[in-house]
């Protein structure tokens, strides 16, 4: 077995998760329902985020007066290709005392479809699985809304559409 690490250590904090779908979309469609406020509300529960999207800005996630979801830094912007984002949960007491982790979208373009990986690391050794216990169901709605222009709907799905008017 080799011996490399294919991603690093860092203070200690070597969990991650990886979720890898393939999207019939283009590279910049992606993005755009990556960093759309009100498309990624419609794939991310009801939830937006808002940024300026460059290197070194600041995001959070949320549904405005009702819930905030996450903050962090936008680490790295590579449009249409890459984003690494520090992302520090908000939702609970239990996942705010997890910390801050960081996420990574890859996105790849694979013919006439994008390949995009999500990688959740420097996650804690015994992470709360809420952190990245959502992103099968994030990614499933991306799909869906990109694929269809339909939003799946999963109760998860819709948890806090239509929140802020409520």
């Amino acid at each position: 077995m080799n011996d490399e690490q294919p991603y690093a250590v860092i203070g200690g904090r070597g969990t991650m998760t990886v979720f890898e779908i393939y999207i019939k979309t283009t590279p910049e469609r992606l993005w755009e329902a990556i960093t759309s406020e009100e498309m990624r509300a419609r794939y991310s529960f009801g939830v937006g985020t808002v940024s300026d999207w460059t290197e070194g800005s600041e995001y959070k996630a949320g549904v405005p007066g009702v819930i905030d979801i996450a903050s962090g830094e936008n680490l790295e912007v590579d449009p249409p290709r890459r984003l690494v984002q520090s992302f520090t949960a908000l939702w609970s007491e239990d996942v705010k005392r997890e910390g801050t982790s960081r996420v990574t979208w890859e996105i790849d373009p694979v013919g006439t479809s994008c390949r995009l990986r999500v990688t959740h690391d420097q996650l804690g050794e015994a992470a709360n699985s809420e952190l990245y216990g959502g992103w099968p169901m994030v990614l499933s709605g991306l799909k869906t809304l990109l694929e269809t222009g339909e939003d799946l709907d999963t109760p998860g799905s819709l948890r806090y559409s239509g929140a802020a008017g409520s």
